[in-house]
């Protein structure tokens, strides 16, 4: 079978590897189609001390059913799926508490396994999601971040009643955090971002407000918008030291700030401000298996879909893919590579 196997920084190349043999409670998936999340463009570069070479990532991917372990008896050969790559242990404490998405043994296929870069993988059963036949295999691809958005931005608005929300990053968690925002009911939903190509893109597909919070003027065209009632929510799917600093001028007292950009570690934090104006920081990693499925719901209904903002590949683009990724050449906010093709 063809994989793309990330072999070191900068380097991600077409070979050809055994299909891989099934385990009793494994299931061979047939991969459709794979997304390029983010975090794998950190990998990529070799930025991301998770990920070791040579490695088969991706997380993000569709498929059928190929073949099933000796012990799977609760799965459909040849059923349409989509894959959870969270994998938790389920006997240590934060599993015992019912807090699987922090199990401290949790692993995730395409960092600590072998991914959907790849013709044919092996995931364990208890990870598949079956899906209707008619579901289309892009949109089912986005089901993993749709989750972390959907964990994320619920989390951050629980407290608000209709909230202005001010989002950082026009990239798939940014624009699936706003899809997820206005589902749960925000008022005004801002996506702010500094690439003036993504931010057309957002506007080309019915995003009303699309600023560049570069710009000198973004601060008076976001009070235009939100008006005396500010900001409550901001989601920073960037993680960088400007959105940070940003987030913390912006969003009103009592409102909260969830980070979910793993743009850099240490950044300087106004603490005294948080404490006075009573400002919740939260964090959001990935997503409960309600989550995932809850996000698998909005995609088949169509709430959730990748028109007008993804672009299609094949797995033979890969490298061209991640370096048009890094060199900020990309102007649509996803990437698949299409398996099928």
């Amino acid at each position: 079978m063809k994989v793309l196997s990330w072999n070191g920084p900068k380097q991600i190349d077409v070979e050809e590897r055994p299909i891989p043999q099934l385990k009793e409670n494994e299931v061979l998936v047939k991969v459709d189609v794979v997304g390029i999340c983010g975090s794998e463009i950190e990998g990529f570069l070799g930025h991301n001390s998770l990920r070791v070479p040579p490695l088969v990532m991706g997380h993000e991917f569709s498929g059928h059913i190929e073949e099933l372990g000796a012990e799977v008896n609760s799965l459909n050969m040849g059923s349409k799926v989509v894959v959870n790559p969270l994998l938790t242990c389920g006997t240590c404490k934060q599993c015992v508490r019912g807090n699987g998405p922090l199990c401290e043994n949790r692993q995730i296929i395409g960092i600590h396994r072998s991914g959907g870069f790849a013709e044919y993988v092996a995931v364990p059963a208890s990870s598949i999601v079956e899906v209707p036949e008619k579901f289309d295999s892009y949109a089912a691809t986005l089901s993993e971040p749709l989750a972390c958005c959907f964990r994320a931005v619920r989390r951050a608005m629980a407290q608000h009643t209709v909230p202005n929300v001010l989002i950082y990053g026009a990239g798939a968690i940014g624009l699936l955090s706003s899809f997820v925002a206005k589902e749960i009911g925000a008022n005004n939903i801002i996506v702010a971002d500094i690439n003036e190509d993504r931010l057309q893109t957002l506007s080309d597909i019915g995003i009303e407000h699309a600023l560049n919070n570069g710009n000198p003027d973004f601060e008076e065209k976001l009070e235009g918008i939100v008006g005396n009632k500010g900001v409550d929510v901001v989601i920073d799917a960037v993680g960088f030291l400007p959105t940070r600093s940003q987030s913390a001028k912006l969003v009103n007292p009592g409102g909260v700030i969830m980070n979910i950009g793993l743009g850099i570690d240490e950044t300087p934090v106004p603490i005294n401000h948080f404490i006075r104006s009573e400002i919740t920081v939260l964090g959001s990693f990935c997503y409960s298996r309600q989550d995932f499925w809850d996000a698998v719901q909005l995609l088949v209904e169509s709430k959730v879909t990748p028109d007008g903002w993804t672009e299609v590949r094949t797995l033979e683009e890969g490298q061209q893919s991640f370096m048009e990724l890094i060199e900020g050449k990309v102007k649509n906010s996803k990437i698949f590579l299409d398996l099928k093709k």
